[in-house]
């Protein structure tokens, strides 16, 4: 499972952000190509690579059953934080306090993250300090290639095992290419949560808003009367929004508005908002009110012309899917306990795709891989928390066969 992980960090599969075509960088494709060979080697039937760089394949029952599981993990990293030349060092025992991120002054300190305590003796893998490490989700890719690899040797019966291994989930985009009919399944799982024990079925409703303002721009000196400043009417829009209805005032089920991007001149401004719900008439009516917000302050400003709002959403609460086959929860749930590990069930307060799979009708919880801290330099992964998460994917196959 090491090896995997550490071979596949070697890869630079960061997506790039609006990018319109997936895989949007060519880490992507190489790292689905090097899993082709893997699952080859292995001897999995129907292995593709879309023209997305999206791999999925087969592993048939060894015992005739009739129930067929999937499990996904991404093959991107995060826009955030690069994740060319990831240095990953191994901490063979973490025995407690702060822990030096390569030879810089970096380091990750239990006081601000208290979930190490939990992690005293542990084998942790950390970065030096200048990349992400990539355990979101290449934790979760070695996990599901570790699993197959000991459901082939240990002979353990199972169910009919699909898998795939999908590009873009960072930035949205990857499952817009997604061949479902490579991944007939009664339901699935993504392997791409966080700590030991994680079990997550709710996500956010998203959606994004995108605003463009005209402005009109001309000398400073003789401005009065001509000028149309697109960056201070910019500044003046955000005052509408709740100062108290953002992410860093929020948690568990509260949604809230976030302005993600802004960028422009005098000229013209480009506004980018991440409006977020767990509950669904919650989620249109924070819609509404942008659409409000926006056409009182364009009468306000007279910007009939100069002010356009778009909102699309992005992707549901894969729970109105997961509700309706609780078997997939229930099977998680009974493959942890098998492990000794206690089911943390708790929302996810971003995406998955999961969520987009959801849509297409087939349910997908979301199970931990025993990373940390995703999407920054901080980030970390637990070796007994990823040899955990291999033996519930195992577990789950197992289980499933006389379900």
């Amino acid at each position: 499972m090491l090896d995997r992980f550490f071979n596949y960090l070697a890869f630079d599969t960061q997506s790039k952000p609006d990018a319109q075509r997936s895989p949007s960088s060519i880490g992507q494709l190489r790292l689905a190509e090097k899993l082709v060979e893997e699952l080859e080697v292995l001897g999995l039937s129907e292995i593709k690579l879309s023209r997305h760089s999206v791999v999925t394949a087969l592993l048939p029952s060894n015992c005739g059953s009739e129930r067929t599981i999937g499990f996904i993990a991404h093959l991107d990293t995060s826009p955030q934080m690069s994740g060319k030349n990831v240095k990953a060092e191994l901490i063979g025992e973490y025995r407690g306090g702060d822990i030096a991120l390569g030879k810089g002054d970096d380091y990750i300190s239990p006081v601000d993250y208290p979930f190490l305590h939990q992690l005293v003796g542990h084998s942790l893998i950390v970065t030096d300090g200048n990349t992400l490490l990539g355990a979101d989700n290449k934790a979760g890719i070695a996990e599901i290639m570790t699993a197959l690899e000991q459901l082939i040797h240990s002979k353990i019966p199972h169910a009919n095992i699909r898998v795939a291994f999908t590009p873009d989930e960072e930035i949205g985009l990857g499952m817009a290419f997604f061949p479902l009919a490579d991944f007939a399944c009664d339901w699935a799982y993504t392997i791409d949560g966080g700590e030991l024990g994680e079990l997550q079925v709710e996500n956010f409703n998203a959606a994004s808003a995108d605003i463009l303002i005209q402005g009109h721009s001309t000398h400073p000196g003789e401005a009065k009367g001509k000028l149309v400043n697109a960056l201070a009417l910019a500044c003046d829009f955000h005052q509408y929004l709740p100062k108290e209805d953002v992410p860093e005032q929020s948690e568990l089920k509260e949604g809230f508005f976030h302005l993600d991007m802004l960028e422009g001149s005098v000229e013209q401004v480009r506004m980018h908002y991440l409006i977020r719900e767990f509950d669904a008439e919650r989620f249109k009516q924070r819609k509404q009110q942008f659409h409000q917000w926006v056409e009182a302050f364009r009468n306000e400003h007279g910007l009939q012309q100069q002010l356009h709002c778009n909102i699309s959403d992005n992707y549901h609460n894969m729970y109105e899917v997961i509700r309706c086959m609780p078997q997939a929860l229930e099977l998680a749930k009974s493959a942890m306990q098998a492990c000794h590990i206690t089911p943390l069930e708790k929302p996810i307060r971003g995406g998955t795709d999961g969520a987009k799979l959801a849509e297409m009708g087939i349910a997908c919880p979301n199970i931990f891989t025993g990373g940390y801290n995703f999407h920054s330099k901080y980030e970390l992964a637990s070796v007994q928390s990823m040899q955990s998460a291999v033996d519930v994917i195992v577990n789950i196959a197992a289980i499933a066969q006389g379900v």
